[in-house]
């Protein structure tokens, strides 16, 4: 069990801190190649957004909400600016909706801000490593499990999830999964069972929430766009918690635009899966040890992480020190960033860091 946190502790730190990184290094930001996080290096096309998009008070789109549904294949979703803001407010909804008392079961290593919100709220918070142990989950619990986790790589099946949440539905808790790095394996989404035709016998869809985020995998971090899929009771209570206009204009245009183009999706994934292979082979060869991930970022273990995390920077490479400092995790590089990656980590610096 962890302590509670401060809410007045300063902010965690995050990838993509670029300003900073460049007047720390001395390096003009258009030097560096940014890998700090996990989102891909090609974006979606954006093309010309209709003015009205920018002079209008945004409404609902349902434009939006359709490609949503036939995207994550689910019928009951809310369109957010982004999943941090939903989870900054989660912890303050459960207690609305009876979880006051509830236990947390988080990951260990993983998306720090989870943590944080649900410890700013007052809940106690309990750990697991890889999984959470079933025989240990209590009666009201909430299991919060990142898929694929951010930065470990660790996958957890939709079979695995599914038995997950029979146990947890039996205990009337809450499974809470955030999938903000689901789009390239998206056989393995929890999503569906979140459909009006979807039924299971022992299933509470009330008992599943699921995040998902459009701007890693469509290169769109900058528009704020997510989703909650969830059942309709946490969906209202929720939009009531975001107020009005919540998601921008501009914003639900280019969603809808980008969630229904299945072609861009496809080569998107073929052209991340092949870079991704490359980083791959790039870190395997320089430095000889298993490396984790997924198809938006591969995750270094290694106890010389600060001294090459600093010896990269000074190469004008940045790359993401994980929080316990025994790790790095590097976004996945265009061709052209996969060259100078390679050359960086052959030089002498490198080397004298890992000493």
């Amino acid at each position: 069990m962890n302590e509670n946190t401060s809410p007045n502790e300063p902010a965690l730190v995050h990838g993509g801190q670029l300003g900073e990184m460049a007047k720390r290094y001395h390096i003009a930001r258009q030097n560096w190649l940014d890998l700090s996080t996990g989102i891909a290096p090609i974006s979606y096309p954006v093309g010309l957004i209709p003015q009205a998009c920018w002079q209008r008070l945004p409404q609902p789109s349902n434009a939006l909400l359709s490609a949503a549904r036939h995207y994550y294949r689910s019928t009951h979703l809310l369109a957010t600016p982004g999943s941090q803001s939903i989870i900054q407010i989660l912890p303050q909804l459960c207690k609305q909706r009876g979880f006051k008392a509830a236990r947390v079961w988080l990951p260990i290593v993983g998306y720090q801000e989870h943590r944080k919100a649900w410890q700013n709220a007052d809940f106690i918070t309990l750990d697991y490593t890889d999984s959470p142990d079933v025989n240990l989950i209590g009666q009201g619990d909430i299991v919060l499990i990142i898929n694929p986790n951010n930065p470990s790589g660790k996958l957890h099946t939709s079979a695995q999830l599914t038995n997950l949440l029979q146990m947890i539905s039996v205990k009337n808790g809450l499974l809470i999964i955030d999938e903000a790095f689901m789009d390239a394996t998206p056989e393995h989404s929890m999503a569906p069972l979140l459909s009006a035709n979807t039924t299971h016998k022992q299933i509470n869809q009330d008992a599943l929430l699921i995040l998902r985020s459009v701007g890693k995998f469509f290169g769109l971090a900058g528009i704020r766009l997510g989703f909650v899929i969830a059942s309709d009771d946490w969906l209202t209570l929720i939009m009531h918690a975001l107020g009005p206009w919540s998601v921008n204009g501009p914003a639900q245009y280019v969603g809808a635009q980008a969630l229904a183009d299945k072609h861009w999706q496809h080569a998107q994934r073929e052209v991340l899966n092949n870079l991704s292979e490359a980083l791959h082979n790039v870190l395997t060869t320089i430095f000889n040890v298993p490396v984790q991930g997924t198809t938006l970022f591969k995750t270094l273990l290694t106890a010389h992480a600060p001294a090459l995390f600093d010896a990269l920077c000074k190469q004008g490479i940045y790359v993401r020190l994980c929080d316990e400092g025994n790790a790095l995790r590097f976004g996945i590089p265009d061709e052209q960033g996969i060259e100078r990656l390679r050359k960086a980590l052959g030089t002498k610096n490198i080397r004298d860091a890992m000493k």
